[in-house]
C-alpha cells in the first residue's frame, strides 16, 4: 500500500492527528498531559508554528496549527518524540516508540472550513462520551478559546478573531457556534480528508494548493480510462 502524501507549505493551516500505537494509551497520568503540553510549547516555539486548537485524548492528539516554514510540522512531531515520548519511556520503564509510525495531516481552508475543524476538536471528548460540555475536559483548548482561560499554547487564528473586534463578544459568538451540533457529513469530510492527508475545503481552495505544490492533490480517478472507438 503507497504511503500518504505529505504536503509542505508554510503560512497553510493543518490539522494533524497522531495516534497511540494500536490505539493504545499514550497518556497515563495527570502529569503526563502537562508534559506533553510544555514539549508542545517548546517545540511550536522551537520550529514555527501557531497552534489554534487542540484536545489530548487518552490515545490520541489533534492539532490545529499553522507552520511558519514548510517543514516545521514534522520538525514538531520529531521534536515530540524526543520532548514527550523520551521522558515518558523513562518514567514508565518502557521501550520503543508510542506513536504510529506516521502523523495524519490535511491542509485545512482559512474560513468556515478551519472553524467547523476547530469545533471538531475541541468536541472530541463529548464525542467520546466523557464529558457533556466541552468546558469540562481539561487538555483542550475550548477553555481558551471560548471562556478566555490562559493557554499559552494557543494563538488564535485571524478567522476566529474575525468573528468580533470585542474579545468577550468573540468568545460568546465562538461558544454560540456550539449550540449547533457538526452535521454529519462535515465530521466525515474531516475524518475522511485527514486520514487520507488531503485537502480539507472547496474546488478553488483545492485548486489552489494544486498551484502552489505544483501537483495533484486530489485523489486520482479509480479504473481505467475509457477506450474510445476509431472514427
Amino acid at each position: 500500500m503507497p504511503r500518504q502524501p505529505r504536503y509542505f507549505l508554510p503560512n497553510v493551516p493543518q490539522h494533524v492527528i497522531t495516534r497511540g500505537v494500536d490505539r493504545q494509551a499514550t497518556f497515563f497520568s495527570s502529569d503526563d498531559y502537562v508534559l506533553y503540553k510544555r514539549a508542545l510549547l517548546t517545540n511550536v516555539d522551537r520550529y514555527g508554528a501557531a497552534v489554534h486548537a487542540y484536545v489530548l485524548m487518552t490515545n490520541h492528539v489533534h492539532l490545529l496549527l499553522t507552520p511558519t516554514a514548510a517543514r516545521s510540522i514534522p520538525q514538531i512531531i520529531q521534536g515530540l518524540g524526543r520532548d514527550y515520548v523520551q521522558p515518558i519511556n523513562r518514567r514508565y520503564k518502557r521501550t520503543g516508540t508510542l506513536w504510529e509510525g506516521r502523523y495524519k495531516a490535511c491542509l485545512v481552508q482559512d474560513d468556515q472550513y478551519l472553524l467547523r475543524c476547530q469545533r471538531y476538536i475541541e468536541l472530541n471528548p463529548v464525542r467520546a462520551g466523557i464529558v457533556t460540555d466541552p468546558a469540562d475536559y481539561p487538555h483542550s483548548s475550548y477553555r481558551s478559546n471560548a471562556l478566555g482561560a490562559l493557554d499559552p499554547i494557543i494563538e488564535p487564528h485571524f478567522i476566529y478573531t474575525n468573528l468580533s473586534n470585542d474579545h468577550t463578544e468573540c468568545r460568546v459568538r465562538y461558544r454560540n457556534l456550539f449550540e449547533l451540533d457538526l452535521e454529519r457529513h462535515v465530521m466525515d469530510d474531516i475524518r475522511s480528508t485527514t486520514n487520507a492527508c488531503r485537502v480539507l475545503g472547496n474546488a478553488a481552495f483545492t485548486e489552489q494548493i494544486e498551484a502552489m505544490l505544483n501537483r495533484r492533490v486530489r485523489p486520482a480517478k479509480i479504473g481505467r480510462p475509457r477506450k474510445t472507438k476509431p472514427v
